[in-house]
């Protein structure tokens, strides 16, 4: 049963490209494609702060748990 990541809604709602984001939490673009994608294993709770403080948001707008069903579906996967 996985946690979406949401970040890249976020983004769209800020209009903030997710460069942008990078160089003003001090995060590489790389580490924060990784968690944008849902492939991060984990995620530090710094790092969550920093980025629930620059787009002015809750952790919860971030992370989403979902069925594994309905996360297939989203994926269009049967």
């Amino acid at each position: 049963m996985p946690i979406v990541v949401n970040l890249d809604v976020m983004l769209a709602r800020r209009k903030m490209s997710l460069t942008e984001l990078s160089n003003r939490i001090g995060i590489t673009l790389a580490n924060l494609s990784i968690l944008k994608s849902g492939k991060a294993k984990a995620v530090r709770f710094s790092t969550l702060e920093d980025i629930c403080k620059i787009l002015d948001c809750q952790p919860g707008d971030l992370l989403e748990y979902m069925e594994e069903e309905a996360f297939q579906k989203l994926m269009n996967r049967p």
